[in-house]
């Protein structure tokens, strides 16, 4: 069985746009930015066995806010600019009620047998308690990229880092004092 770092998508690989205290996905992809980091930590927690699967919710699609299109094509790039093995995406809202929108843990579900993954084994590194709610339903070790965003926090366990290299190096700390 493998192991993945599941990540999600804005705030974690991408800087989200923050108004009013609440974090929201880049509206073009012109303005998405990769944040600081990321490529490195991504290389290195894939030399270490983890496949890089980004788990982003991205309901602006289905509410009419957001282009499908330009969500596709911010996804393709990500995917050629970084080490990441797949995107998997919500594009439901909650009143949808679908099985993959964080907080529910569809699309690791998903990834797991899609790719052979051992939950327990994988990590979940995300910025809002979507995330690691999805992470902890499935067993996965949660790190909480806390940017005091104002609205609802995760409930432990989890690991508070600052960001995706900080979480990164915890990983592999970790890995290698058990290895």
């Amino acid at each position: 069985m493998r192991r993945a770092a599941f990540l999600d998508r804005d705030g974690v690989i991408n800087a989200a746009v923050i108004r009013e205290g609440k974090p929201y996905p880049p509206d073009s992809l012109a303005s998405m930015q990769i944040l600081p980091g990321v490529r490195e930590s991504l290389l290195q927690l894939r030399a270490a066995g983890f496949l890089n699967i980004v788990v982003t919710n991205q309901p602006d699609v289905a509410s009419g806010r957001q282009n499908l299109e330009t969500v596709k094509a911010m996804h393709e790039q990500l995917l050629q600019e970084l080490p990441l093995d797949v995107v998997k995406v919500c594009y439901h809202t909650d009143a949808d009620g679908c099985n993959c929108r964080k907080p529910k843990p569809g699309m690791l579900v998903e990834a797991s047998v899609e790719y052979g993954i051992n939950l327990d084994q994988s990590v979940l590194i995300g910025d809002r308690w979507r995330d690691i709610s999805a992470g902890q339903a499935v067993g996965c070790a949660c790190f909480f990229v806390d940017f005091g965003y104002q609205e609802r926090r995760p409930q432990p366990p989890y690991v508070a880092v600052k960001s995706l290299p900080e979480a990164a190096t915890l990983i592999l700390s970790s890995t290698r004092s058990r290895g």
